[in-house]
C-alpha cells in the first residue's frame, strides 16, 4: 500500500477531529430543515463530535448551495441537498453561481417524500375526480398556491394540470408558508403542500386532504389515496433530501459520512421520527446511486418545464 493510500485511511478512520458545518439552504422549521436536525443530532451523538446545522436560505436555495460549492473540499463542509437546489433550480435557471453535477460529490440521498393535494375545506369536494370534474366546469376559476415559479408545488400543480388537462391558475407567494396562509384564508382553493406542514391542519379540519404524490400511500396519511388510485395514472412527484460535498472532498471520507449516514438512518428512533414528519421512505443510497438520481431528476424537470410551457429565468 502506498504511503499516499495509508494516509487518506487514517484520515477517514479519524474524521472528524472538528466540528462538522451542515449547510440547510432554507429556512428553519421546514421538512428539509427537520431531517438534517434529526440526523445530525444522533451522528453527533455517535462521532462524540458536533454536526452543527447552519441555516442559509433564500434566493430558492440558492445562496446556501452556493456557499457549499465553494467550501474547501475537506468533508467539514455538506449541503443539505433537495431536488429544488439539486435538480430544479439547475432546470429552471438559465444561468446558477453553481453546477449542481460538477461542483459537488454525492453522499447519499436520505429520505423519499410526497407531497399532498389539500383543498380549502369549503370547496365541495372530496376525492380528486370531485376536483377534475369541477375545474372542467369552471376553466381557469379554481387557484392554487405555490411558493413562486418553478418551485416544488408549483410544479407538481402543473404535472396534474397536464395530466388531467384541467384550467387552473397558479398563484405565486413568497414561499410556501404565505401560500399555505393563502389557502388556509381561501384566498386560493387547493396546494400541492409538503405532508409536514399540512397533516395538523388535516387532523385539525382546517384543511381537506385528497391524494398524495407519490405510487405508493404515505405512512403518516395512510387513509389518503394516491394520485394514480385517484384517476390520474402515472403521477408521481416527490422532494428529497440528501447529502453532498464540494467536488473533491477525499473519497474515504465520503465513504465515511456515507456509511455512517445510512447507519443512523436504519436506528429505529430515527426512522420511526422521520416517518413521523412525512418521510414516504427512507433511502440511505451509494454516492453512485444518488449522483445517477441527481442527474435524471435535472432530465425529468427540464421536461416538465418545457411541457408546461414555464419561462426559464
Amino acid at each position: 500500500m502506498s504511503g499516499a493510500a495509508f494516509s487518506a485511511i487514517a484520515i477517514a478512520q479519524s474524521y472528524p477531529t472538528r466540528p462538522v458545518r451542515f449547510v440547510v439552504p432554507l429556512a428553519p422549521g421546514g421538512a428539509g430543515d427537520i431531517v438534517a436536525r434529526t440526523v445530525a443530532a444522533k451522528l453527533s451523538d455517535v462521532w462524540g463530535g458536533q454536526v452543527i446545522i447552519d441555516n442559509r436560505g433564500g434566493a430558492n436555495t440558492i445562496i446556501g448551495t452556493d456557499f457549499v460549492a465553494k467550501a474547501k473540499p475537506d468533508g467539514y463542509t455538506w449541503l443539505l441537498g433537495v431536488q429544488g437546489s439539486l435538480a430544479i433550480n439547475p432546470a429552471f435557471y438559465m444561468k446558477l453561481p453553481y453546477d449542481a453535477v460538477n461542483d459537488f460529490d454525492p453522499v447519499t440521498q436520505m429520505t423519499r417524500y410526497g407531497y399532498v393535494l389539500v383543498v380549502h375545506p369549503a370547496l365541495p369536494v372530496k376525492r380528486t375526480p370531485e376536483l377534475v370534474a369541477l375545474a372542467r366546469t369552471r376553466p381557469g376559476d379554481l387557484a392554487y398556491g405555490t411558493s413562486g415559479t418553478g418551485g416544488s408545488n408549483h410544479l407538481a400543480g402543473e404535472l396534474f394540470r397536464l395530466m388531467t388537462g384541467v384550467k387552473m391558475n397558479a398563484i405565486p407567494y413568497k414561499g410556501s408558508a404565505p401560500a399555505l396562509t393563502a389557502l388556509l384564508s381561501g384566498e386560493v382553493q387547493l396546494m400541492f403542500d409538503t405532508m409536514i406542514t399540512s397533516i395538523p391542519l388535516i387532523k385539525s379540519g382546517r384543511v381537506r386532504a385528497l391524494a398524495v404524490s407519490l405510487p405508493k400511500r404515505s405512512p403518516s396519511l395512510p387513509n389518503v389515496p394516491t394520485l394514480a388510485e385517484s384517476g390520474v395514472p402515472g403521477y408521481r412527484f416527490d422532494a428529497w433530501q440528501a447529502i453532498v460535498v464540494p467536488a473533491g472532498t477525499p473519497k474515504d471520507i465520503v465513504r465515511r459520512i456515507q456509511q455512517d449516514v445510512v447507519r443512523v438512518l436504519a436506528m429505529p428512533d430515527v426512522r420511526r421520527a422521520l416517518v413521523d414528519e412525512g418521510a414516504n421512505e427512507i433511502v440511505g443510497s451509494t454516492p453512485e446511486e444518488f449522483g445517477s438520481h441527481i442527474r435524471s431528476e435535472i432530465e425529468r424537470y427540464r421536461k416538465l418545464i418545457a411541457e408546461a410551457g414555464i419561462e426559464r429565468q
